[in-house]
């Protein structure tokens, strides 16, 4: 119904976290030293994980493959100055597991891909677009390497970036209307180019942000329609 009453884009939200997951189940200061010393457990973990994603994605694909077009995986691998770990370690035990994620979705539906990954990713992000990601979310501009600039040049025509529309953390919920007008503005104008843009904030609006900023957010949005 919804793919017949509308010409929005649809998504369908899976998770099938890998890192969040091991973060979980053996909490995540646990989780961080096995990835340096247990890498042999770190594996069985995540290929008992993999069964189970996988499953999910057979699922999800055979109800909706045809009908939605996005496909959204969760797993925070960034903190506000780095990822959570080296790219040779995300190298050695995510990425081929989120290759094949992202395979089996390929393979067996029409929809694209998309990570949301908090946090300063900016040195996974080669691996990740080689892993199949088609979008991320939410590009935390405001963490260490994250500048829209940088990402747009270097990433922009492999891979579509859905949010750094505004800064929820330091403009919207603190600057004047004005101030998050040309602020949003200027992320859009740097984003855009081309294609492979898709405006949100980066995250959540929180309780702490003026109704007035929210109306000045959109209404920088609008003059770009």
């Amino acid at each position: 119904q919804l793919r017949q009453q509308t010409d929005r884009a649809l998504l369908v939200v899976v998770g099938c976290n890998l890192f969040e997951w091991g973060t979980f189940l053996r909490r995540l200061d646990n989780f961080l030293r096995d990835l340096v010393l247990n890498q042999r457990d770190v594996e069985r973990l995540l290929d008992a994980l993999m069964e189970r994603h996988l499953a999910t994605l057979d699922k999800v694909c055979r109800a909706v493959g045809d009908v939605v077009d996005i496909l959204r995986f969760g797993d925070d691998l960034g903190t506000d100055t780095g990822p959570f770990m080296r790219p040779e370690t995300y190298r050695r035990l995510f990425k081929p597991r989120h290759t094949l994620l992202c395979d089996y979705v390929h393979q067996h539906s029409q929809m694209h891909t998309f990570l949301h990954s908090c946090g300063s990713i900016y040195k996974l992000i080669p691996d990740l677009i080689e892993a199949g990601f088609e979008i991320l979310n939410p590009v935390q501009t405001n963490s260490r390497d994250m500048q829209a600039a940088r990402l747009k040049q270097e990433f922009g025509k492999d891979v579509t970036f859905w949010g750094a529309g505004a800064d929820t953390r330091s403009i919207l919920n603190r600057a004047t209307p004005q101030e998050v007008r040309a602020h949003v503005r200027r992320n859009i104008e740097i984003l855009s180019p081309g294609g492979g843009f898709v405006f949100n904030p980066i995250h959540n609006l929180m309780p702490d942000v003026p109704p007035e900023n929210i109306m000045a957010m959109f209404a920088a949005v609008d003059e770009f329609r």
